[in-house]
């Protein structure tokens, strides 16, 4: 009996491109490489975030290309066995449940929606959905808004090669010419012939810590009418300062024994310098010296106190308590720093070496309090000047008036020098009284307006809190405009069909539901301020005005529309609680999800683990066996073939 013929198949099974799509080979191929792209994705993700895996591996073209190819390989595959049999039914099922798992992860992917949405108790309905997308936004000429996809992971554009975004409406032609992960923006107004705020530029230095700040102040302006440098505030105001009496921080002559508590800041390569701060008590009227470090160590501490002195090694003596013998005192070391800086208001160490010595030391103790510096004279011997408290609260405090013919004063607050006013003129330096630091304006205009200036941040200044940014051209003919816009901030671009507005950010989605938050609660842990779980009342606003409350809180999310057949069928938003501020119990962030293609997901999964059980467990749906020769235990169609080629 004869094997039969291949051309007992159908043309179209015989076809070389239906072959190639249903060949094992490629199905093997197909699954190898899909194999080792999940692999890829994620240690992407565990490496870096889902952003990158899904740029880099699942949501990348060639991933599609290949789910697409698997499809039609499955889906030739099954051809490949037309005319069908029953024992073709396991293998047909398993084969339509992959596909149906695939189109189902396609549709997902295609016209699903996730996202969040911030929303803070008693504001109206927030339909704008911020997805995980980064975005540039275009207010053209026209007044037309237009979004261009801008994700960076893959090709960030550079000056060489930028990105090429077309013409806009008023003929100029967008494009975006840089991207940095970090931008900082400084203040730099622009004059104005009329109206706008007083604006000034300043320089205040240390040589002491090799320290040099600049900066405009904007009178005021919310924003930029103050400058917070950690040891003091400066600010900017119109007027003109008045005199005052003596400093407000005098303390009485008269005071007796009391409790003190003082911490203080000295530096190796300052001995006459030291800063400290009266916690309790008053000054005791202590001097502190520190040696410069030598042979690798970390120097030490030499206190003196009502003309005795203590001397304490740093690195034996850190954290610890150490009596002063013969006196009521006792010190701790609190701190050392081999390379001192102020960094954003805050002592830090710039390198290793120690290269600015600096410790923090607190004297603990019953004394009678030394008076501090009178309001024009230097501090009594053996005091030093009060560590300002943070931010607004920090005694050491500088005000500047500018008075409406343009002349400058000032209003000085020193813990080292007391109170003082003048007159304060251009590059002419005012001595502040902390520590060494001098402060000079060197411009005013009379009449600004605000602008930033907004460039890559240096790796010094660069910080998690630094938005990155991109930098965007408008070119008509010869005119070019160029700016740096960093995450979050829509900015003017001039040309020469006029400014076009251009935001840079998280891609925004219009959704046809409003969410409103109407309660959120946090519960605590028994007996402490820990919190145990959060949730959010939130009332849910159609486009057609139908409403519906839910409430969420974590695993425990809750759905809109609510019917069970879109429940069922994916054509719902799925709301979660994602996050909340617990420095403002009226602000909640709720998670939005919407999977169309969530049903035939879970039909491709039921189909996939029908198949494979029909395929093993149910004999029905097997391959039935060749019958077997009783004399010889060879199948039948076996031993006829080889009676045949022995025959031949």
């Amino acid at each position: 009996m004869a094997s039969p013929s291949s051309t007992s198949h159908p043309a179209w099974q015989r076809n070389p491109v239906f072959r190639f799509f249903a060949s094992l080979k490629l199905a093997v191929v197909l699954l190898a490489v899909l194999i080792i792209g999940a692999i890829a994705g994620t240690i992407y993700e565990s490496s870096f975030d889902a952003k990158v895996a899904r740029a880099y591996v699942y949501g990348a073209p060639w991933f599609n290309i290949w789910l697409l190819a698997l499809a039609a390989n499955l889906t030739v595959s099954a051809l490949s066995r037309w005319p069908w049999k029953k024992h073709h039914v396991a293998f047909l099922v398993t084969h339509l449940g992959i596909i149906t798992l695939l189109t189902g992860s396609l549709i997902g992917r295609t016209w699903g929606i996730e996202g969040t949405i911030t929303l803070f108790k008693g504001e109206p309905p927030n339909n704008r959905l911020l997805v995980d997308q980064h975005q540039l936004r275009v207010r053209d000429t026209d007044g037309i808004v237009k979004g261009y996809p801008a994700e960076f992971i893959h090709r960030p554009p550079t000056p060489q090669k930028p990105w090429d975004l077309g013409l806009l409406a008023g003929g100029a032609r967008l494009s975006i010419v840089d991207y940095a992960t970090a931008i900082e923006g400084k203040l730099n107004p622009k004059p104005v012939n009329d109206g706008g705020a007083p604006a000034l530029h300043f320089t205040i230095a240390t040589a002491l810590m090799g320290q040099r700040l600049e900066n405009w102040l904007m009178a005021g302006d919310p924003q930029h009418s103050s400058f917070d440098m950690g040891l003091a505030t400066i600010e900017l105001k119109r007027g003109t300062a008045e005199g005052r009496g003596d400093s407000p921080n005098r303390p009485p002559s008269d005071v007796g024994e009391v409790e003190i508590e003082e911490s203080i800041f000295a530096f190796a390569k300052a001995p006459s310098e030291q800063i400290a701060k009266v916690v309790k008590g008053g000054n005791a009227g202590a001097k502190v010296q520190l040696s410069q470090p030598q042979n690798g160590n970390k120097g030490s501490v030499t206190v003196n106190l009502a003309g005795r002195n203590w001397t304490f090694d740093v690195a034996q003596n850190l954290g610890k308590d150490a009596p002063m013998d013969g006196s009521a005192f006792t010190l701790r070391i609190e701190n050392y720093w081999p390379d001192f800086r102020i960094d954003n208001g805050k002592p830090s160490s710039l390198s290793d070496q120690p290269n600015n010595p600096a410790v923090v030391v607190t004297l603990r103790g019953k004394g009678v309090p030394v008076t501090v510096a009178n309001a024009h004279g230097a501090d009594k011997p053996g005091v030093a000047p009060d560590m300002p408290a943070d931010s607004a609260s920090a005694p050491n405090h500088l005000t500047l008036f500018i008075a409406d013919d343009g002349g400058v004063t000032y209003d000085l607050v020193s813990r080292k020098l007391g109170h003082s006013t003048g007159k304060l003129e251009p590059n002419k330096p005012l001595t502040t009284g902390w520590a060494d630091w001098q402060f000079t304006f060197d411009r005013l205009l009379p009449h600004a307006r605000e602008w930033m200036d907004f460039n890559p941040a240096t790796a010094a200044a660069s910080g998690p809190e630094l938005p990155d940014g991109l930098r965007v051209r408008l070119q008509q003919g010869s005119d070019i405009s160029e700016q740096w816009i960093p995450a979050g901030w829509q900015i003017s671009v001039p040309s020469s069909s006029g400014e076009v507005q251009i935001g840079y950010g998280w891609k925004q989605l219009p959704l046809p539901i409003g969410l409103e938050l109407m309660d959120f609660e946090v519960q605590r842990n028994e007996g402490s301020d820990s919190p145990a779980g959060f949730k959010s009342t939130v009332r849910v606003t159609s486009q057609e005005g139908q409403t519906a409350m839910g409430q969420c809180w974590m695993n425990n999310p809750f759905s809109y529309p609510g019917e069970s057949w879109r429940t069922w069928t994916g054509l719902t938003y799925k709301m979660s609680q994602a996050s909340w501020n617990p420095d403002n119990l009226g602000q909640s962030t709720i998670q939005i999800l919407r999977d169309p293609g969530w049903l035939l997901k879970w039909v491709g999964s039921l189909l996939i683990v029908s198949g494979i059980f029909m395929l093993f467990y149910l004999k029905g749906f097997r391959r039935p066996s060749a019958p077997v020769s009783p004399a010889t235990g060879v199948p039948h169609a076996k031993r006829e073939k080889a009676l045949v080629s022995s025959a031949s």
